[in-house]
């Protein structure tokens, strides 16, 4: 009998995500009753994550490597809850060392933390020998983050980070996903890219806090929710049917999808954050929108690249970036044996 060997140290790269349209309405209290809808796209920024054997003459079961350094014995010791409860979910000996890193500011909107835990569980797998598909990550990410963590986020991020792409994520009543994979024309992502940028509005912000707002007056708000998946379906109107205003279309559309989003609850932008939306039209943006649950981040706006040194000029390097469209999901980074 051949024994298989198991890699001592492994690293996984995970895509985070540009959430177009729909966000909101992958969120329990939602699609439980109506059923949601979401289009995103992964970009080229990732959460890096390695997963390695501790050598047990540091005489510590578990040592974590993030903002801060942790040395512990107990997995209920692990202050970092998504590691605690992936490390949980898929048992891996200890001693384990394990550490991750981000090209992007965390609480950004940008999908980082389901993209650790996503990243993480496909390390742990990894130094199991297991090879698990992009669905199982994700349904273990949501179960980590929503049901055993009880945070108040729904479901896009976890299938964005795990799948990569461009992607309608459809969310059904009994909680399962239906993904329409879209591989558009004429390179059109390309040209969503080439033609867009994300503004650092300086803010970071827990996304959790927003949304449970948000979770608590769904109800009342309910046609602005309706509204939001209705722009998915504009949106894929658009992607099939592209006319020769295509960037203009998408940038208005973006601006009412976020002007409705607004409109579900107060903490989602603020003076500040719209005066940033608003110079960047001034200078030449077609619309846009901020990314994730909202009040801070990351703008995400559609401005013709023959605009962008206007808006390099107003906010520099230091808050103004260009990202690409990143097509797979999380991965294998390496191994070794």
């Amino acid at each position: 009998m051949t024994i298989r060997r198991l890699p001592k140290t492994v690293a996984t790269i995970t895509p985070q995500r540009l959430s177009f349209f729909g966000g909101g309405t992958d969120l329990p209290a939602y699609y439980e009753k109506y059923e949601g809808g979401v289009i995103s796209a992964a970009i080229d920024k990732y959460i890096y994550v390695t997963a390695k054997q501790h050598s047990p003459l540091f005489q510590e079961a578990y040592r974590l490597s993030y903002s801060k350094t942790e040395h512990i014995n107990l997995i209920d010791e692990i202050e970092n809850d998504i590691a605690r409860e992936c490390i949980r979910l898929v048992s891996v000996e200890p001693p384990l060392y394990i550490s991750t890193a981000a090209d992007l500011p965390s609480s950004s909107g940008l999908g980082s933390s389901s993209s650790f835990a996503v990243g993480l569980l496909n390390a742990l797998h990894l130094l199991k020998g297991e090879r698990v598909t992009a669905a199982q990550l994700a349904e273990e990410a949501c179960e980590v983050e929503i049901r055993i963590l009880g945070n108040p986020i729904g479901k896009q991020d976890q299938y964005a980070a795990a799948f990569g792409g461009l992607n309608h994520f459809s969310f059904k009543r009994n909680g399962r996903v239906e993904i329409d994979h879209l591989v558009l024309m004429d390179n059109l992502v390309n040209t969503i890219f080439k033609n867009s940028l994300l503004i650092w509005t300086g803010i970071q912000r827990n996304a959790s806090i927003v949304l449970k707002k948000q979770n608590n007056n769904l109800e009342e708000k309910l046609a602005g929710y309706n509204q939001l998946k209705r722009d998915v379906d504009m949106f894929k109107k658009f992607i099939l049917n592209k006319s020769d205003n295509f960037l203009n279309e998408f940038g208005g559309l973006l601006d009412s999808s976020w002007q409705t989003k607004k409109s579900l609850e107060g903490s989602i932008s603020s003076s500040e954050i719209d005066e940033i939306h608003k110079k960047v039209k001034s200078l030449g943006g077609l619309g846009g929108k901020l990314s994730g649950a909202g009040g801070g981040g990351f703008f995400f706006e559609i401005v013709p690249k023959n605009k962008h040194q206007n808006i390099l000029d107003l906010y520099g390097q230091t808050r103004v970036l260009n990202v690409d469209f990143e097509p797979l999901g999380s991965r294998l980074l390496y191994e070794m044996y």
